[in-house]
């Protein structure tokens, strides 16, 4: 099974690509990446965020924007800034000056972002925030999925975990992502709706400062010991954050008991799926998000004008930003397959002990 986000999304990216060069060549390091120019193009830069807050960056997006502007024939710098704020922006300076047309980042957080972009349209550069809105920024589109969806998915699949319980009320833990980040809130508003709707509890509410695994850890301890333990749910807001709690639960020896989410798909956090210590976990299909995103920016290159399908309200300035949303996919172990069918990781990477092999064996995944 293919997902509905792919198909729906990767016309658009290969509408635009097709009108792109067709010759290309590529290469890839710890801090770039490029592809040969071709046709009137200019060069497209592209800031990630770190590769702690999810591996995603480095394991999936990395390569999925080289292919896509390799096959393009656009010539792009891509670079992660690894968390530091100082040298996202040293990156920023160094990529206008460069002379990139278009700039496309990954925010740390909304302020230093917005201080990019503001940058980079002032030296007639195009600007496109990916997967993050830069909140008071100047980007002038926006690629992502559906983020309050995302949070939707998360707070149904945590709520029916909690029902195959028999837990049809009673207190739930939120561990959020990253106050600075626009999508942390944006999940949180889709989980907390539905957990509040569904006539639970909300007993405990913490964010994770930078989406830091190891302050989850110590935060989500916290929440555990201050409530005795006593939560029939956790809503957390990527595998990192939910491998953190589930860490916790086991050292009390209650993991798999008490459900805890997650997003992301991430080769632990399906593992955990497949073992039951984690309920469920988000899968976005990156390369659908980043084919559409790469080839919104090679339009820009080329000095066309995209179309995307929606709109999204900057809560700061109040303007709609153009935006192209994906649809995300929500997994549990008797769906994990899909993943791996879509491409997205292997049966190799997941099934690495006799434990994961045995899940694997009885969900299908091969």
């Amino acid at each position: 099974m293919r997902f509905r986000t792919y198909g729906a999304v990767a016309g658009l990216a290969a509408a635009s690509l097709m009108m792109a060069a067709c010759s290309s060549s590529s290469s890839s390091g710890d801090s770039s990446a490029s592809a040969s120019a071709g046709g009137d193009a200019g060069s497209v830069g592209v800031i990630l965020p770190d590769s702690a807050s999810s591996d995603r960056w480095e394991t999936a997006d990395r390569q999925y924007l080289t292919d896509a502007f390799s096959t393009a024939g656009v010539t792009a710098d891509i670079q992660n800034a690894g968390g530091d704020k100082a040298k996202f922006a040293t990156i920023c300076d160094q990529m206008i000056n460069s002379g990139v047309s278009v700039l496309m980042i990954v925010n740390l957080d909304s302020e230093s972002g917005a201080a990019c972009t503001k940058k980079a349209v002032a030296q007639g550069i195009k600007t496109v925030d990916y997967d993050r809105l830069t909140l008071g920024g100047s980007s002038e589109y926006y690629v992502s999925f559906d983020n309050v969806a995302v949070g939707t998915k998360i707070g149904e699949g945590l709520v029916t975990c909690m029902q195959k319980n028999g837990d049809t009320s009673g207190p739930v833990a939120l561990l959020n992502g990253s106050p600075t980040d626009n999508n942390a809130t944006l999940f949180k508003q889709g989980y907390e709706t539905v957990i509040k709707d569904k006539g639970y509890e909300i007993a405990a509410d913490q964010s994770v400062p930078d989406w830091d695994n190891t302050k989850a850890g110590t935060i989500f301890e916290q929440m555990y010991t201050q409530a005795n333990g006593n939560f029939v749910g956790v809503a957390a807001a990527n595998d990192g954050l939910g491998g953190a709690a589930v860490s916790v639960l086991d050292k009390n020896g209650v993991a798999g008991k008490i459900p805890v989410t997650g997003q992301d798909a991430t080769d632990e956090g399906l593992q955990r799926v497949l073992l039951g210590t984690q309920c469920m976990t988000v899968y976005k299909a990156i390369k659908a998000e980043a084919d559409a995103a790469a080839a919104l920016a090679v339009a820009l290159a080329k000095g066309e004008t995209p179309t995307v399908s929606g709109t999204v309200k900057d809560t700061e300035t109040g303007k709609d930003v153009p935006a192209q949303l994906l649809e995300p996919q929500a997994i549990f172990p008797e769906n994990v397959k899909d993943v791996v069918a879509d491409g997205f990781t292997t049966a190799a990477k997941l099934c690495t002990n006799a434990e994961l092999k045995a899940a694997c064996e009885k969900y299908g995944v091969s």
